[in-house]
């Protein structure tokens, strides 16, 4: 699998001086399977800059799944250009939601006002599969869903091809259990041994203190998540919009810290929006 991150930034965008090394983008996640088939995972503002490469690839035809149906893993997908060529074909696929909702939801981003072109407009060929079932394969990747703990609910992915895994846990919070969501052994057991774990680490512990129940972890429960299931990669992703490239430096080096004291055989990095992964 090639992985790459094309927006690592949580709730909001952001730009500027402080922001260069992890880049503002939200969520976009691009996965090129070894079958040549491409996943996107959420459609984040990140999924702008992907669009455009795909183009000069002249890439066309794409799977998408989604996380969930807050704003900032949804509001880059106007601005994906393959939108709006005949050539493109999207298959959507309708984790974590049901029925028709995934077409509902992208609907209401373009819906009046709020975007100027109507979803009804657009070029692309769109299809809709089934809704999520246990595990489902998008060419010689399986993936495996499972509930995330935040609030109207979501799911995060497990993606696995010849015997190499890679499991997305964004927007999950560790300290409390939401409506739908899992206690952290049922995580532990997910992310048993994986080759790369990449999960919300927005907030550090003192944050965490003011911010329970809005559905996102801080880095130590994280970490202490990767641990526990013996994970070989973990990656601090969905940055606070506060947080400068200094501090998430500062938070992956306590990271790194903390694995080395504890004797933990684990690589911690900071994800930016332009991180590529190999397995």
């Amino acid at each position: 699998m090639y992985i790459k991150s094309w927006g690592s930034r949580g709730s909001i965008p952001v730009s500027g001086k402080d922001y260069l090394q992890y880049g503002g983008d939200t969520t976009c996640i691009e996965v090129r399977a070894k079958s040549g088939d491409i996943i996107i995972i959420d459609a984040g503002t990140g999924i702008r800059r992907l669009g455009n490469h795909l183009i000069e690839e002249n890439l066309y035809k794409y799977n998408f799944v989604f996380t969930h149906a807050h704003w900032d893993h949804l509001m880059g997908f106007p601005f994906f250009k393959p939108l709006y060529l005949t050539d493109s074909e999207f298959i959507m696929h309708k984790c974590p939601f049901h029925s028709k909702f995934v077409e509902a939801i992208l609907a209401k981003v373009m819906t009046p006002p709020n975007f100027p072109v109507k979803y009804s407009d657009v070029k692309a060929k769109i299809t809709y599969s089934d809704a999520c079932p246990t595990t489902f394969e998008i060419g010689s990747v399986m993936i495996t869903p499972i509930s995330l703990s935040h609030p109207n609910n979501g799911n995060g992915y497990k993606l696995t091809e010849e015997g190499k895994t890679f499991i997305f846990l964004t927007d999950n919070e560790l300290g409390f259990i939401h409506r739908g969501g899992l206690p952290v052994k049922s995580y532990i057991e997910f992310c048993a041994e994986a080759d790369l774990l990449i999960h919300d680490a927005e907030y550090t512990p003192e944050e965490y203190e003011r911010y329970k129940e809005w559905g996102h972890s801080s880095y130590s429960q994280a970490l202490s998540l990767a641990f526990e299931a013996g994970v070989k990669r973990f990656g601090l992703f969905h940055h606070s919009p506060e947080r400068s490239d200094r501090e998430i430096n500062e938070l992956v080096e306590k990271c790194r810290q903390t694995a080395a004291e504890k004797k933990w055989n684990m690589d911690c990095i900071g994800v930016s929006g332009d991180t590529v992964f190999i397995l």
